[in-house]
């Protein structure tokens, strides 16, 4: 390999699942590709709140042991193997969410080539990653607006929010898009609804997180420890009709004021549940009663990232980073996450752009 690439590199794993203080930095060789693989230079990467769980083992997919963590990235390829295709040295790349999901529906093969899970993931100094196989193209290029800090927070939340939003049932200007909370794959909702001409209705816990959320796109705001029967805000903002799109990310613990925000026959994105589990809810009968349309997303593909970018480039859309944290502070990045001081995404930044 080149002469400029170190012989040593450093990465942080999880030889347990008991929690955050689980992080553990390591010194280890520099991987070398294989003939149709390259290596990455590792600029940022962003957190997600499934890092929480998996590093306290509470995630619902398999875990590899020992597991690099983390799963959105943001570099520069360093070298490339002798088969390799359609890259070059020097280009800004960011990794797919899934290694093989490439496009359509996603299978439980593809599934299980999640970064940062099942697979060894990004929280590292440099990668090697798969760049041209009869199966495999895991990498996208960064869009070219973007710093690494910013593009690093795309494969998982961002493509999450395009894919609820534009995948089978797109969104369509003058409809009504109902984010809950200031989080990652909820920001990223309200700028992409924003950009497709909707009107994006967000919830908080803060007045201050939805002043930032409306800067970044939302026209109202709804804080939801002042309004705790906020759905009757939502309706009262949309005359009764309820919204057109919910991106739920709290789970069971807000799935019942979901329902009722949403109009006849509207759509609702299951994405997370932040907001913890809800005894007695009737969820199958509600969802019969309004016909709604219910879709669980599990982030999206390949092919969905790109379209994606070239939606963020086209309308020059920045993504919301909360905070940076040195490759140093990866311990105190976890912990900002997990005390939800964000609004947006919170990013470790591994080397300078």
């Amino acid at each position: 390999m080149a002469s400029t690439i170190p012989s040593r590199t450093h990465a942080y794993r999880l030889p347990k699942y008991e929690g955050i203080q689980s992080l553990v930095l390591e010194e280890g060789p520099i991987p070398k590709p294989k003939d149709n693989e390259v290596l990455v230079k590792v600029h940022a990467v962003s957190l997600n709140y499934r890092d929480l769980l998996i590093a306290s083992g509470k995630y619902f997919r398999g875990l590899k042991t020992n597991v690099i963590p983390a799963s959105d990235m943001s570099g520069t390829i360093v070298f490339l193997g002798s088969d390799v295709k359609g890259w070059q040295v020097g280009e800004r790349v960011c990794a797919s969410f899934f290694l093989d999901h490439l496009f359509g529906d996603g299978t439980i093969e593809a599934f299980n080539t999640a970064l940062g899970g099942s697979v060894d993931g990004v929280l590292t100094e440099y990668r090697v990653f798969p760049a041209y196989t009869s199966s495999a193209q895991s990498l996208v290029r960064a869009p070219a607006n973007l710093t690494h800090v910013e593009a690093s927070t795309l494969p998982c939340a961002a493509v999450t929010a395009y894919n609820a939003l534009l995948g089978l049932r797109p969104v369509k200007a003058g409809e009504t898009v109902l984010c809950l909370g200031t989080g990652g794959v909820s920001i990223f909702a309200a700028q992409i609804a924003k950009a497709s001409g909707a009107e994006v209705i967000i919830t908080s816990s803060s007045d201050e997180k939805l002043a930032l959320a409306k800067k970044l796109g939302a026209k109202h705001g709804i804080n939801y420890k002042t309004h705790p029967e906020w759905e009757k805000e939502v309706l009262r903002i949309t005359n009764g009709r309820g919204v057109d799109h919910v991106l739920e990310v709290g789970g069971p613990g807000t799935f019942d004021k979901s329902v009722a925000s949403v109009r006849l026959q509207g759509n609702i994105y299951v994405i997370g549940s932040v907001a913890g589990i809800k005894e007695g809810s009737n969820v199958s009968t509600k969802v019969h009663e309004k016909g709604i349309v219910l879709r669980g997303i599990l982030v999206g593909p390949r092919s969905s990232f790109e379209d994606m970018n070239r939606l963020i480039e086209v309308n020059n859309v920045k993504p919301a980073v909360s905070k940076v944290f040195s490759f140093e502070q990866a311990k105190e990045a976890y912990e900002f996450l997990q005390a939800q001081k964000h609004v947006g995404k919170v990013v470790i930044q591994v080397a300078q752009d």
